[in-house]
């Protein structure tokens, strides 16, 4: 298993200092963002990395000049459309690049698809309405050599997918075809909070996760909490994962360079 960070997170002042400070510290890959991130600033950033260490991925979903957006789920066919065209324009840089893929949650806040009981419940259409866009970014992602990686997050965050077993299910539903495109990432902060069992979890998960998410249960680095990651190491190791673990997390105190070094230590030894 290889160890990642977003590169938010990483010491230096531009991105070809941070790609070094990964090279000088061991770090295997670097995950970009596309929280408010025009897309032309992607490629621009590997350039400047260039091919020091991996780009492991890229989290989140943009329209191409930026704007954040999160509306794979939405009623309104324009909306919806934009947000799976700045995914496939995402998907393409990944591809490019040699990325696992691009991390989606497929929405923040409450449901949006309209009851039409009895015809169909609000939960009902909304399941259909995502499996039939996982399908389309299934395919088109595969078609790219990359993957379209579901994310589930939390309740506090998120009301649909919170589970492995959740993303799972959508990834079960789709054509052989798009499957291919598919991935899960299993985060272990919103897995501590959503699942009975995060071991166990992981070794259900077997052949679905493609990527995986570290942050302690203070949302911060690996190391700060409780979290039995010696545990979920042992899980994923046993499934065969060898994937990319990237930071997802705040990072504590006043030095946090010294911070992530120590972190980074802690990870190392759990592994």
């Amino acid at each position: 298993m290889k160890i990642a960070l977003q590169l938010g997170l990483i010491p230096g002042s531009t991105t070809a200092d941070k790609a070094k400070w990964c090279a000088d510290n061991g770090v295997q890959g670097i995950e970009l963002g596309a929280f408010g991130v025009a897309h032309d600033l992607l490629y621009k950033q590997a350039e400047e990395i260039n091919g020091l260490v991996p780009i492991s991925s890229v989290c989140g979903n943009s329209t191409p000049d930026g704007t954040p957006s999160f509306h794979f789920l939405n009623p309104d066919k324009e909306i919806r459309q934009a947000c799976i065209e700045g995914c496939q324009s995402v998907l393409t840089f990944c591809g490019q690049v040699g990325a696992v893929g691009q991390i989606v949650p497929p929405i923040f806040g409450g449901r949006l698809v309209p009851d039409l009981s009895p015809l169909m419940s609000g939960e009902e259409l909304q399941e259909k309405l995502m499996i039939a866009v996982t399908e389309q970014l299934g395919l088109f992602a595969a078609e790219k050599g990359t993957l379209f990686m579901l994310e589930p997050l939390n309740r506090y965050e998120q009301h649909y997918l919170r589970t492995q077993a959740d993303g799972m299910r959508i990834m079960d539903a789709v054509s052989k075809e798009a499957r291919q495109g598919l991935g899960l990432l299993s985060d272990f902060f919103h897995m501590h909070i959503e699942e009975t069992d995060t071991p166990a979890a992981f070794r259900a998960a077997k052949g679905y996760t493609t990527a995986v998410h570290l942050a302690d249960n203070t949302r911060l680095e690996p190391g700060t909490g409780d979290i039995d990651f010696v545990a979920g190491f042992k899980a994923l190791k046993e499934t065969g994962f060898s994937g990319f673990m990237a930071y997802e997390c705040g990072i504590s105190g006043d030095d946090k360079e010294q911070s992530l070094k120590k972190s980074l230590a802690f990870v190392r030894e759990a592994l």
